[in-house]
């Protein structure tokens, strides 16, 4: 039980099925765990169906409504580090990551090139088709765009096919992780890179939808634009490291109470 891949769909009636076969062909034990947020279209009917198939690799937990991706994910990523996976990726389900490239997300990983393994579309051997022009320009301008706001050192920091080790997820605190579009994907990175965690890129080749409908929108594309600012912004303030609960359950002996022990006696 060591790696998962988190999910999220709404209305991915016509990818999810054949989605979770590809991930199951790789034959490296992953397993699967599906959020789905009330989709209309009987997603989640189709994975109740193929659980019976995969008793204990594939996951389905239902949502009302559409929360919105970020919040998928953080859902997902807790759940994945109570069972006590190792390594959680998050990917798409309508095949715009193609399943092949986990292995080497989690080689990159395993391997310890980097705490977080990012698939990257704009790095050396990385590359996008299928997509118009206009979302070229939207998608590598935001990278630059981000960079030059966050400073922070990744091409493709709007990339959602991520592998992040259980010591990454562990160690943010999610709860401090507000977005829920494309600026939740910048805002993870941001956080791991902020905590000093290691950032590898890994280049793949990003293929766009060919069944079912985008769920890009200017509102989206807004949060992208202007969440930017807001995280460079509140990282003045902010600390995305989880607090650490103090352990009251046992005696501390220190040097101190130990000379009062001696004196009592």
């Amino acid at each position: 039980m060591e790696k998962i891949v988190v999910i999220p769909t709404y209305n991915e009636k016509e990818n999810i099925a054949a989605i979770i076969k590809a991930v199951f062909s790789l034959q490296s034990n992953y397993h699967i765990l599906v959020i789905d947020d009330g989709s209309p279209d009987g997603t989640a009917n189709i994975v109740k169906e193929l659980m019976l198939q995969y008793p204990h690799q594939l996951f389905l937990e239902e949502r009302s409504g559409k929360l919105g991706l970020g919040t998928a994910y953080i859902h997902g990523f807790k759940w994945s580090i109570d069972k006590g996976y190792e390594y959680i990726f998050e990917m798409d389900a309508d095949f715009s990551h193609n399943p092949n490239d986990l292995e080497r997300l989690y080689a990159a990983c395993k391997d310890g090139l980097g705490d977080v393994a990012v698939g990257s579309r704009y790095v050396p051997g990385g590359k996008v088709e299928n997509w118009p022009m206009d979302r070229h320009l939207y998608s590598k301008g935001g990278a630059i765009y981000t960079r030059l706001i966050t400073w922070m050192p990744v091409n493709d920091p709007t990339a959602g096919f991520v592998c992040y080790t259980k010591k990454v997820l562990e160690t943010i605190n999610l709860d401090e992780i507000n977005f829920v579009g494309y600026a939740f994907q910048i805002e993870m990175k941001f956080a791991a890179w902020k905590l000093g965690f290691k950032i590898v890129e890994v280049p793949i080749t990003f293929i766009d939808r060919k069944t079912g409908v985008s769920k890009m929108n200017k509102g989206i594309l807004k949060e992208g634009i202007f969440g930017v600012l807001k995280i460079q912004w509140q990282s003045m303030f902010k600390n995305y490291r989880k607090k650490v609960k103090a352990d009251t359950s046992s005696k501390i002996i220190t040097p101190f109470t130990n000379e009062l022990a001696a004196k009592s006696n």
